[in-house]
């Protein structure tokens, strides 16, 4: 019989603090689809910068 192969779940990231900007979570990056072709087909993302607190991670109304 063939052993199956198990893995587990990686831990959820971490809570966002009261000060932490809510669209990117603190870190100041948000991800963006990227898309390509006549079709305008999404094909990965990339980072790009959180236009809510501009990259600083802070919440700009607290």
């Amino acid at each position: 019989m063939a052993t199956t192969k198990r893995t587990t779940k990686p831990p959820p990231p971490p809570a966002a603090e009261p000060g932490d900007c809510k669209p990117c979570g603190g870190t100041g990056n948000v991800p963006t689809t990227v898309r390509v072709g006549r079709k305008r087909r999404p094909v990965g993302q990339q980072d790009g910068l959180c236009l809510n607190c501009l990259g600083s991670g802070t919440d700009p109304d607290a």
